[in-house]
């Protein structure tokens, strides 16, 4: 049996796994299954009630739970000391990590310190012998490219978040090992001067139905129009990257290549152009309907349904639609 498949996590809070988490454990089973070894699952910093059991869902045989106090800041550059200095000793072939806002700057470096190669912005992973296949977002997300990684001891993959479903099993509860890691040596490089808030509430990138606005909506008065839209439907609203820079709506409410990554069952897009950057957001959307004056935006290549209007006009007039069918 080779090594096993390595999956690391932190930030935990609550009950259970966090979706991410259960979305890169899927296919971490799957990549295990195929090099005929087994899931170990690191969690550093806290432990979430409830881990044991549902990691034992995803095929996990063991948990390593890595402990410091220094881990309760929640800095990257000690985050990333406390993985590389449990990995090293261990000489995982794979290390997968759910793509979230920190990872993105964990995982390259965490393989920088591990001499291991690094893939970002996976949505799949297979075994090919020795070798293994990375399929990865391209291009803006225009487009899927397949590394095939081998020649490095190990490699360490991102996994983007929605890239799959979860697909849980029925497991006993496995064993957790506590591991102390020494972090005395390290120091943090960045002050939080004041942490983000969490957001409350349901998150955008489980919501099912998804109503984003873009700069077509003219002012910022005009993103009540979305927020109105998506209140009747029962979704939350969302936006493109132009107008959260301008403050029209909140970061939270971003789609896209630096925002949230959606796969709702319906996605309306209202004055929003179609740029690829966008598109990695909303691309994997089971239903997409675009709104644009533009009858040659880049938004009507990916829609399932395309109204050339003004979404001004157009969005109050599918709010009173909504509200008149529903009664």
């Amino acid at each position: 049996m080779s090594e096993p498949v390595v999956v690391c996590t932190w930030g935990a809070a609550g009950q259970g796994l966090a979706d991410e988490v259960a979305e890169t454990l899927t296919l971490a089973h799957r990549l295990a299954a195929a090099r005929a070894t087994n899931v170990r699952l690191v969690i550093a910093g806290d432990l979430p009630g409830g881990a044991a059991a549902a990691a034992g869902n995803f095929g996990v045989r063991e948990i390593v739970h890595l402990r410091s106090a220094s881990l309760a800041g929640g800095d990257n550059e000690i985050l990333t000391s406390a993985l590389a200095k449990y990995l090293a000793s261990e000489k995982p072939a794979c290390v997968l990590l759910a793509q979230t806002f920190d990872a993105r700057t964990v995982a390259p470096r965490l393989a920088a310190r591990l001499g291991a190669g690094v893939v970002m912005n996976c949505t799949d992973l297979a075994a090919e012998g020795a070798a293994i296949l990375a399929t990865v977002t391209a291009f803006g997300g225009d487009t899927r490219a397949v590394y095939r990684c081998s020649g490095a001891s190990s490699y360490v993959f991102a996994v983007s978040a929605n890239a799959l479903a979860a697909e849980p099993g029925t497991g006993a509860a496995v064993p957790v090992r506590e591991v102390a890691v020494d972090l005395a040596d390290v120091k943090a490089r960045v002050r939080v001067v004041e942490r983000a808030k969490a957001t409350e509430g349901p998150r955008l990138e489980h919501a099912q139905i998804v109503v984003a606005g873009g700069r077509g909506l003219g002012v910022p008065e005009n993103f009540k129009l979305v927020e109105e839209l998506a209140a009747v439907l029962g979704g939350m609203a969302a936006a493109s990257r132009p107008i959260v820079d301008d403050g029209w709506a909140k970061p939270s409410q971003q789609v896209g290549l630096t925002g949230k990554i959606t796969k709702p069952a319906l996605y309306i897009a209202a004055g929003i152009s179609g740029a690829s950057q966008h598109m990695v957001g909303c691309s994997a959307a089971k239903t997409l309907v675009a709104i644009n004056r533009d009858a040659g935006a880049a938004i009507f290549r990916y829609a399932r349904y395309g109204i050339v209007g003004d979404c001004v006009e157009l969005l109050p007039e599918l709010t009173r639609a909504v509200r008149a069918k529903r009664g």
